[in-house]
């Protein structure tokens, strides 16, 4: 991640738009972002209605900067009128389903011209979601593309694109796919990836476990589709107090060395990628 890459949230909850009586309650809970689901989890036939809650719901609602963003998942097949329901005030950034080069050029002179019209600054960030064995073949492509913050990834669309199952024989095959997200991510120096949703939500040991797991692999968020995974997001997540107190003195240490040669407290040559390591560190500091 380079040094101006945005340090996401640690948890992103999912809400469908569809049941606008979930938003304030969502605003109230845990999860450090709200992601309002225009996409999968409203049918068809409701969509035009769930935009029009959507878009109430925004203007009516005064911003808290103590509570969590606000997110929106918008589909490619209806991108028009999603970007005109999501790009609004109050609303920190956007995850595109199904993303791809394509589906990027379609969204972003779009989102940019909302943006200028309805005077939204910073601009939006930008999620991808891999969906596709298409997206995963291009992914040094999608993740060059200026618009793009990360990328998250929709594993169920895309174990079904690849005609993979999820067992612990292909275990190895998802890491190897995790893996590549990861690497295209810090090679295109954007924000570190969001880490897949698991449809589990009562099994909260599994759930911890795969969460520790997908943090090793370099994954810094994790989505969620119930509340009671956000506290296990959190506590995986954040660094601990020593992690946070050994990171700063490795900057010290460094600031006080100039440039020359030192140690942090466990021996280590205090190098450019130790130092990349502590301010990694120190950015995820809750």
């Amino acid at each position: 991640m380079s040094a101006g890459a945005r340090v996401l949230p640690r948890s992103f909850l999912y809400v469908p738009a569809n049941r606008p009586d979930l938003f304030d309650k969502g605003v109230a809970g845990p999860s450090d972002a709200l992601v309002i689901d225009l996409e999968d989890a409203v049918p068809v036939p409701e969509k035009d209605a769930a935009r029009r809650e959507l878009v109430t719901w925004l203007e009516g609602r005064t911003t808290d900067a103590s509570g969590p963003e606000i997110w929106v998942r918008v589909s490619p097949e209806f991108l028009d009128d999603d970007l005109d329901a999501a790009v609004r005030p109050g609303v920190r950034g956007l995850f595109l389903a199904k993303c791809s080069t394509e589906h990027l050029d379609a969204a972003s002179p779009v989102l940019s011209a909302l943006e200028t019209q309805r005077r939204i600054t910073p601009g939006l960030d930008v999620v991808g979601l891999v969906e596709t064995a298409a997206a995963l073949r291009d992914l040094a492509l999608v993740t060059a593309h200026p618009r793009l913050t990360t990328l998250g990834i929709g594993e169920v669309d895309l174990l079904g694109d690849l005609r993979m199952t999820r067992s612990s024989r292909t275990a190895a095959a998802i890491d190897a796919f995790r893996t590549q997200i990861v690497v295209h991510c810090a090679a295109a120096e954007r924000s570190a990836p969001v880490a897949p949703t698991s449809t589990d939500f009562r099994d909260l040991a599994a759930f911890e476990e795969s969460t520790r797991h997908l943090l090793d692999l370099g994954f810094r968020s994790r989505t969620a589709i119930h509340p009671s995974q956000i506290g296990v997001i959190h506590t995986v997540a954040s660094p601990s107090e020593e992690s946070l107190a050994e990171a700063q003195e490795v900057l010290d240490q460094f600031d006080r060395s100039r440039g020359g040669i030192t140690l942090d407290a466990r021996g280590r040559l205090i190098d450019a990628a130790v130092v990349r390591e502590a301010r990694e560190t120190l950015g995820r500091r809750r």
